[in-house]
């Protein structure tokens, strides 16, 4: 499989490192146990003669030549950034640049893949419109006012499509070169997890800080703090609404705006966070964890943390422990 690695100035350091690593482990493993194949043929190239990490470490890319014709191409993502940073980064004429490049060689048939604040390169460049998408979490309400024609999901780690895939947060990268591994050999795949200790994700809910999210607007950083003070007594919409004096209808519409979900949806949502707390204190058993976050009983909490995060409440205290 060829590969390209779109480098661009600033790229996120660990990114581009577990990418390269990934692949590495696959070939050295291919060669070792497995005959040679599948081989991953890796290049990484830049729209610019020099390009810099984020820590200033210099990229060795070689320049995009005509004929060059990869079967995909992964583009790491830039450090993390404020809205108003992350824009500057997008408009800058390499990235723009870049953003032809990646149009050019998917209508040529190459694939295209992102991790974490990649993913915004693929969207600006509109390949991501009324396509399922995943993302940097804590990004996600930024990404979502942007590019409202892309169907955005953060809570998932992978999102495959038609013309490629993106991925999640950060460590995301390791997913996603694990993912491509997978698509040619699962043996490979999951030899190369076993040597580097890592494995696919399937989700980035667990990760999720949902105050986080809320900081994106000051409406919906309101509905957060009269959530939590109202986890014990239960959620209702026009109760929620009358206290932040809105409107049911507006408080709907901007969550979903802002959230890509419900205002009870997003509440749940703090349910979870609250009781894997108290989960994690270890002071109380489920069904005062269920009291504790608005549920009768402990069966309904059970089904709505696997439903969330999909595990079992024994598999979180064990992984707690």
């Amino acid at each position: 499989m060829h590969i390209v690695v779109l480098a661009l100035n600033g790229l996120f350091d660990t990114g581009l490192s577990v990418t390269l690593d990934a692949f590495g482990a696959a070939n050295k493993l291919s060669a070792k146990l497995m005959g040679g194949t599948p081989h991953f043929d890796v290049t990484i190239v830049g729209v610019r003669k020099r390009v810099l990490s984020h820590q200033g470490m210099v990229i060795p890319v070689q320049p995009i030549v005509p004929d060059l014709k990869p079967e995909w191409v992964i583009v790491p993502a830039l450090p993390p950034k404020a809205p108003d940073e992350l824009i500057a980064a997008l408009e800058r004429p390499d990235t723009v640049r870049a953003m032809t490049q990646l149009v050019q060689w998917q209508s040529e048939g190459t694939r295209v893949a992102a991790s974490c604040v990649g993913t915004f390169i693929l969207a600006e460049a509109g390949l991501l419109d009324f396509r399922e998408s995943t993302t940097n979490w804590s990004l996600a309400p930024f990404f979502r006012q942007r590019y409202p024609n892309v169907q955005l999901d953060e809570s998932r780690m992978l999102v495959p499509t038609d013309i490629g895939v993106t991925a999640g947060a950060a460590m995301g990268h390791l997913d996603l070169a694990l993912w491509l591994i997978r698509s040619v050999s699962p043996e490979l795949a999951s030899l190369v997890s076993r040597y580097l200790l890592a494995d696919i994700r399937s989700s980035q809910a667990p990760y999720i800080i949902p105050n986080h999210l809320a900081q994106a607007d000051p409406l919906i950083q309101r509905f957060e703090q009269w959530s939590r003070k109202n986890l014990k007594s239960g959620f209702s919409l026009q109760d929620a609404a009358s206290a932040l004096a809105t409107s049911s209808r507006s408080l709907q519409r901007r969550c979903q705006e802002v959230l890509g979900k419900s205002p009870l949806a997003y509440f749940q949502d703090l349910r979870v966070e609250h009781a894997q707390s108290l989960l994690r204190s270890g002071r109380l058993d489920l069904e005062s964890i269920a009291t504790e976050v608005g549920y009768g009983d402990g069966a309904t909490l059970r089904a709505l943390l696997r439903q969330r995060l999909g595990r079992g409440v024994r598999e979180l205290r064990a992984d707690l422990l």
